[in-house]
């Protein structure tokens, strides 16, 4: 049987070009090397899985490549990036703070500084999950950082900047790496399944997007398990069952019932989603959110706000036009109120089904309010 890699790993990106959603990042770095203004340190910080240590690592190999592309791209054929690939390089030292964060491990960092690059320009160390550098290993570093030799280049990542000592940082460059959006992880996820020959439905695909939160590594991660549940066809049904994903079709059936003077409907709907294990809480932030993206169907030139498909995008758009933008605002105020005091609720089924029953007599008393105003219109007339 043969060694299987994980997707995160056998797609990390190799080129600055095929990094993904980073592109203010890879352009910058880019623009570095063409320039030959290198600063000294880097410090690349942002959420976990969206590329800081997969843009060090190219950007560390750019610098010692000895033949760059026209698009200053490294180019993966000379000794320089061979020895890179094949983990054999003496100028790029990586280091994990996480579990070398004492004084003595930077000492020894410190100590190799002062050994001159072999067969290259510069020599990179590259220092992960900096933050947890103990604050004695900190002031270790701090010299070295501000006076290194000019053949030494420090690239220092991090997903927690605030916990980085204001002396690191006013001797770096910091670049801030942001969320990847759905889309962005969509069409990698896409490229990904065409090039492992599975079969993946957009919306599907979107679940899993959605499911990782910004982090591309977390999305590929959650790839891998739905393809080894599924066989290689990933269907939305799959996917929603595997992940524990409550169905936004019940979002819309929900507001029908709310909205539509069935309020027993809706609490039979709320007791059948609790009875296939989703959690109360979940049930009324993702309302909330179904709530939101209503009110943002509303108009036309905001539907974009909205991450999903197509063809929700006109499901929303088909029940927004049904309900009155007043209405929604309240529908979205109290179920934000009922999630946010969830946790401190003794009863937190009931505060739910309050929240439910509060939306629907909002919608009968302003429907009543309607019908009153037409009268008094009509009697006038």
């Amino acid at each position: 049987m043969d060694n299987f890699i994980v997707s995160a790993r056998k797609y990390r990106p190799t080129t600055f070009n095929s990094v993904v959603g980073q592109e203010h990042i890879t352009s910058t770095l880019k623009n570095a090397i063409k320039t030959g203004q290198i600063a000294q340190s880097f410090l690349f910080c942002g959420p976990r899985g969206v590329g800081k240590t997969t843009c060090a690592r190219i950007f560390a190999k750019a610098l010692n490549c000895q033949h760059l592309t026209a698009d200053f791209e490294p180019c993966n054929e000379c000794d320089s990036c061979r020895a890179f690939n094949e983990s054999a390089s003496f100028n790029v030292y990586e280091l994990d703070a996480a579990s070398n964060n004492s004084v003595e491990d930077i000492r020894s960092l410190v100590e190799q500084v002062r050994i001159a690059p072999q067969g290259a320009k510069y020599k990179v160390y590259v220092i992960d999950e900096v933050h947890m550098l103990s604050p004695s290993a900190f002031n270790a570093f701090l010299k070295t950082l501000e006076e290194p030799p000019a053949y030494a280049k420090f690239i220092l990542a991090t997903t927690e900047k605030h916990k980085i000592i204001p002396t690191i940082l006013s001797r770096c460059q910091v670049y801030d790496f942001k969320r990847i959006n759905d889309n962005d992880i969509i069409r990698h996820l896409q490229y990904v399944a065409k090039s492992e020959n599975v079969e993946a439905d957009e919306e599907a695909l979107r679940v899993i997007a959605a499911k990782a939160d910004g982090a591309l590594r977390d999305a590929l991660s959650i790839f891998d398990q739905i393809v080894s549940f599924s066989g290689g066809n990933i269907t939305y049904k799959q996917t929603i069952e595997n992940l524990n994903v409550l169905d936004v079709d019940n979002y819309f059936k929900m507001v029908n019932f709310l909205l539509g003077d069935d309020p027993s409907a809706a609490l039979l709907l709320f007791d059948e989603i609790l009875s296939n294990g989703f959690e109360a809480q979940h049930f009324i932030s993702g309302l909330a959110k179904h709530f939101r993206n209503l009110l943002v169907a509303q108009n036309p030139s905001t539907v974009k706000l909205m991450e999903a498909s197509d063809s929700i995008k006109e499901q929303y758009s088909m029940q927004a036009r049904n309900v009155d933008k007043t209405l929604l605002l309240r529908a979205l105020e109290l179920s934000n109120e009922c999630d946010f005091n969830y946790k401190t609720s003794n009863n937190k089924r009931l505060s739910v089904e309050l929240c439910l029953m509060k939306i629907n007599a909002n919608h009968v008393f302003m429907k009543h309010r309607a019908a009153a105003a037409t009268k008094v219109r009509q009697s006038r007339e």
